[in-house]
């Protein structure tokens, strides 16, 4: 089940928030818990089993963790912890991809090898098993208590307004969050208006650019204008995909009495890679950071093991995001950039440059288009296109399958995408109570300003809903990881 279907709009959205809000406060993560389990349930019954037992597993193991804490027992818990959930990740995620790859060495298939099954990717495994790491880790620094109960643990595993696609939530940051949390009007409005909002990044925006990264990556031998214009278009469509799930996350939390903290900060307008990861998918970096970058010496150890904590991070990051090499080849570019930008001084002096801004762009650009591909070959096809290789405009037979919507929506996507950072600081004055200056020096009051965001809010999502019911099934991007 997606946010962006009218079964979730219409169907399990209104009855769980029924239930919910009719469920004693007590039992609230009974509801939770059980309407998280129907959410992931639609996909496949079957593979609830592991969700459940993996909670099961960092539970009990948390338990153990938490119980011989600084002791050398405590530690091997840990390790056991950690083991078991990396391996339940390991075989789903990764096995195929090793049964391939030592195949491609053999030079045959895993046919050829007498393997004749492939395991099939439970949707959402790298989030909820990060989500159980980060929960053993905390407990074992201290930073997070092993009492809660079960059904809140159970809850905070599964709960389903991030369970596909993240944000990826740590539960020290709503340890207290499970035991008391509030539910008031405007809160439930909020988050209805962020989740309207980012519906809207979804359908309008991301889905009406596809078709463009779509049809340059389909292309054989793209012209220089066609391979540029489909890395932008995936650029901007991989944004407004991931940070409309996000925002629709956020919102669906604050409809449940609970903040999650932000995911995307505007990392469009990053003027380094640095900062950069610093906006874009927050909640991973910021676990890799604390979890692993820390844990390998961070910063500690001299220049040298800095430089190569960052390539490692970032290439296990990129491997995180999938089985196949394109991801590893991204992680090294961005573990090369960081590295090299910490050795230049260019992450504290960037945003001195004027031209710093489009080449983080382009060098970001550059990243998504490995990301994007299939494979290897299908990103240097792409490449090939960008340096002029296959002409200017290749086949013009090509563009004829662009209509004339997808690129007014593809505009607007670009002005949306740099007019973002303005939109939200309104927003935020409004939900604040804080006037606006106007252009003439007036102050606006802050009525006008919510009465505005009111209407925006209704407008947006009618056009939204309009917009749902005339499309096909767009699953997010970030299923697939």
């Amino acid at each position: 089940m997606v946010f962006s279907s009218e079964s979730f709009l219409f169907l399990f959205l209104p009855v769980f928030l029924l239930v919910y809000y009719a469920t004693p406060e007590r039992l609230k993560s009974y509801a939770i818990l059980a309407g998280s389990y129907v959410f992931y349930a639609w996909w496949r019954v079957d593979f609830l089993g592991l969700l459940f037992l993996t909670t099961a597993f960092a539970y009990v193991i948390g338990q153990k963790v938490s119980k011989h804490r600084g002791t050398s027992r405590g530690r091997a818990y840990l390790i056991i912890g950690v083991v078991g959930c990396l391996g339940v990740l390991g075989i789903f995620k990764y096995l195929n991809f090793f049964i391939d790859s030592f195949a491609a060495l053999a030079g045959t298939d895993a046919a050829g090898l007498g393997i004749h099954w492939r395991l099939i990717l439970p949707i959402g495994i790298s989030f909820y098993v990060f989500q159980a790491l980060s929960y053993l880790i905390d407990v074992h620094r201290g930073d997070a208590t092993a009492d809660a109960p079960f059904i809140d643990f159970a809850a905070f595993i599964a709960l389903f307004p991030q369970l596909i696609a993240g944000p990826i939530l740590r539960y020290k940051d709503l340890e207290d969050q499970f035991r008391e949390r509030t539910h008031s009007v405007e809160m439930f409005s909020d988050g209805f208006a962020r989740f309207i909002i980012g519906l809207a990044k979804k359908v309008i925006l991301a889905d009406a650019v596809a078709p463009l990264a779509d049809l340059a990556f389909a292309t054989e031998n793209p012209g220089m204008a066609l391979a540029w214009a489909g890395a932008a278009a995936y650029m901007l469509q991989l944004y407004f995909d991931f940070s409309g799930y996000s925002d629709m996350a956020i919102g669906l939390g604050k409809m449940m009495g609970f903040n999650f903290l932000e995911n995307f900060r505007f990392p469009y307008i990053s003027r380094s890679i640095t900062e950069f990861w610093r906006r874009w998918h927050i909640s991973l970096s910021n676990w890799l950071r604390d979890y692993l970058y820390i844990s390998l010496g961070g910063n500690r150890k001299g220049p040298t093991r800095t430089y190569f904590n960052l390539m490692t991070v970032m290439v296990l990051g990129g491997l995180w995001h999938g089985a196949n090499w394109t991801f590893v080849l991204w992680g090294f570019w961005h573990g090369g950039l960081l590295a090299t930008e910490r050795f230049a001084g260019w992450d504290r002096n960037a945003k001195n440059h004027w031209f710093a801004l489009p080449l983080t762009l382009v060098l970001v650009l550059i990243g998504w288009v490995m990301f994007r591909a299939a494979y290897v070959g299908e990103a240097f096809e792409i490449y090939s296109g960008m340096i002029g290789m296959n002409g200017i405009f290749g086949d013009p037979t090509v563009w004829h399958a662009m209509t004339r919507e997808s690129l007014v929506l593809t505009a607007l996507a670009v002005l949306v995408c740099f007019a973002e950072p303005r939109i939200w600081a309104a927003m935020e004055n409004a939900r604040n109570g804080t006037a606006s200056i106007g252009t003439d020096g007036t102050a606006v009051a802050t009525s006008t300003l919510q009465a505005v965001q009111t209407i925006a809010v209704l407008l947006i999502g009618t056009a939204t809903i309009l917009k749902l019911a005339e499309q096909s099934f767009s699953p997010f991007l970030y299923f697939q990881f």
